[in-house]
């Protein structure tokens, strides 16, 4: 058995990652902590965890979470860094942040406007990787790994099939999300309050600035093997969880329809939980909600010469905790789909 720890388990992600690891049979989560909520019993705050009523959060410190085989992160970006640093090589440590995504350190400070602590591991299995390998390939064994951003994940999985087969181009990618605002965690803001939200969307982010733009961009750099451009822009809708991205790429000269679905059909063929949906299938979110699958559909606009790909998941899953748990499962050299589900 694998003792767990988990910073932040008050929040979203960090419930997510305590609902979905009540069932594993080989880890016992035994310390949870938080900010704010120290000292609070857990089931006060979360009270759909009820197999979880015995644990109390204590303050998250290096102290705290030492010791444990398993640590997740749970925690907004700029805290899980210096953290981190103080934890050792004895864990397994999972950033469920942004402190460690980013490979270029220019790009961290740009978008962050923060202390740059390096890149860890990525915790994304089944991305693709321009030399024919995937993502997963690098997390076995490993005691470090990032997990990405939500929104980063549907845009990737939807475009880096294409780029790494050559079908689409590089340049004008587009992609436009329809975000629940789970992921923005529970703090306070009065543009995430349920008056602001219902009956309306709104674009946020726009024009370049959002904070995952780097992040996407240097999946599908991984994927093309060269430079890409993507316009990104999220839309917040008012649904409690979940993400639908829309994302559109340029068809290379001379390639087919059935060139275009070929690509998706060969990267997803054998991955449990992206699945690529038959011919003039479209996800829905609801499609989604709790399991850790991400449902993939694409059409090509003849007249626009575009591919257009549809992605759904389930932000607080796929988007977080449940590749949490894949990529540990995978470090850990245990199976890949254990206590994940497809419903």
């Amino acid at each position: 058995v694998y003792t767990v720890a988990i910073a932040g388990a008050s929040g979203y992600a960090g419930g997510e990652i305590l609902r979905l690891l009540a069932a594993h049979p080989e880890f016992e989560v035994r310390t949870i902590t938080a900010n704010k909520n120290a000292g609070q019993r857990l089931i006060d705050l979360q009270p759909h965890l009820r197999s979880y009523a015995h644990l109390v959060l204590q303050e998250t410190s290096a102290e705290t979470l030492k010791g444990h085989d398993v640590v997740f992160l749970a925690l907004p970006h700029g805290h899980s860094g210096a953290l981190a640093e103080e934890l050792g090589e004895a864990s397994v440590v999972v950033d469920c942040g942004a402190d460690h995504r980013l490979t270029s350190g220019e790009a961290w400070e740009r978008f962050y406007k923060s202390e740059y602590h390096g890149s860890w591991p990525y915790g994304l299995p089944e991305l693709v990787l321009a030399d024919g390998r995937k993502q997963r390939d690098r997390l076995a064994g490993v005691n470090r790994i990032a997990v990405p951003g939500c929104n980063v994940t549907a845009v990737s999985l939807g475009l880096a099939p294409g780029l790494r087969a050559g079908v689409i181009q590089p340049a004008d990618l587009v992609a436009v999300l329809a975000v629940g605002p789970s992921g923005a965690g529970k703090t306070l803001r009065t543009d995430l309050l349920a008056s602001e939200l219902l009956g309306s969307a709104h674009a946020y982010g726009v024009g370049g600035v959002h904070r995952h733009v780097p992040e996407i961009v240097q999946n599908l750099t991984g994927a093309a093997g060269e430079k890409v451009t993507v316009s990104f822009t999220p839309v917040l809708v008012p649904m409690s969880r979940g993400i639908l991205a829309t994302s559109t790429a340029r068809l290379q000269p001379g390639v087919s329809a059935a060139d275009v679905r070929s690509a998706w059909e060969l990267a997803y063929a054998d991955e449990p939980f992206v699945h690529l949906l038959p011919e003039g299938s479209f996800p829905r979110v609801a499609d989604t909600t709790g399991a850790n699958t991400a449902l993939v559909g694409i059409a090509v606009d003849e007249e626009a010469e575009r591919v257009v790909t549809v992605t759904a998941l389930d932000n607080l899953v796929k988007g977080t905790a449940g590749a949490a748990i894949q990529s540990t499962n995978l470090a850990l050299v245990k199976p890949e789909k254990l206590v994940l589900t497809l419903n």
